[in-house]
């Protein structure tokens, strides 16, 4: 059993920089061919201050789940959903402190024995404290 206490812990701050490389990288992984992603010149010339990541990028920025005093099998684990808010684009240039915080926890039966799904939160900040994304995370535990 899980103990449902865990919800609210929060992962100590981890700080990114995002770079011009990574971005590119990401874009070509996922076959994003959008310019604002390749060309800096461009995606000056549309107002942003560097490349712009992908919507999915927030993905590559990674907080150790056992952050949360979670711990699991990850073999027996996969990711059942995905969710970004964002309060503006992730662009090159950006450092951004980030926190996990396990927002709930889910217990349920499934045909072949009992599944956890555990539901956890990252909230990207710029360096100056203004909110940039969030992402919502399920894990799926059997």
């Amino acid at each position: 059993m899980i103990d449902h206490k865990l919800i609210g812990t929060t992962s100590k701050v981890y700080e990114f920089e995002v770079e011009k490389g990574a971005i590119r990288a990401f874009a070509s992984a996922i076959g994003d061919d959008n310019p604002l992603c390749f060309d800096e010149a461009y995606a000056k010339s549309q107002g942003y201050a560097s490349l712009v990541a992908p919507p999915t990028f927030a993905q590559t920025l990674r907080i150790p789940f056992t952050d949360l005093n979670v711990n699991v099998d990850k073999s027996r684990t996969l990711q059942g959903e995905q969710e970004y808010i964002y309060e503006r684009p992730i662009v090159a240039g950006d450092v951004l402190r980030c926190v996990s915080e396990l927002v709930d926890i889910k217990e349920r039966q499934g045909k072949k024995g009992p599944m956890i799904s555990f539901v956890y939160e990252i909230r990207g900040e710029d360096l100056k404290g203004n909110f940039v994304f969030l992402s919502r995370t399920t894990v799926i535990c059997r």
